[in-house]
């Protein structure tokens, strides 16, 4: 295998592998996905301190 001329490790110039719509698509999925996370656990331990609070039926 022979290296091209001028491309030694990351110094070479970087080629576009994506479009900024797809780049945006991707960080938006991920933002929303990251939402529904955050609303997931909020709501998980919400109803388990509700839990708790009752106590248990006797």
């Amino acid at each position: 295998m022979m290296r091209a001329s001028g491309t030694v490790g990351f110094q070479g110039q970087p080629d576009t592998v994506s479009s900024s719509r797809l780049t945006n698509a991707v960080a938006a999925s991920l933002a929303v996905a990251a939402l529904s996370l955050c609303l997931i656990v909020t709501l998980t331990v919400l109803s388990t301190k509700a839990t708790m609070a009752m106590g248990l039926p006797v």
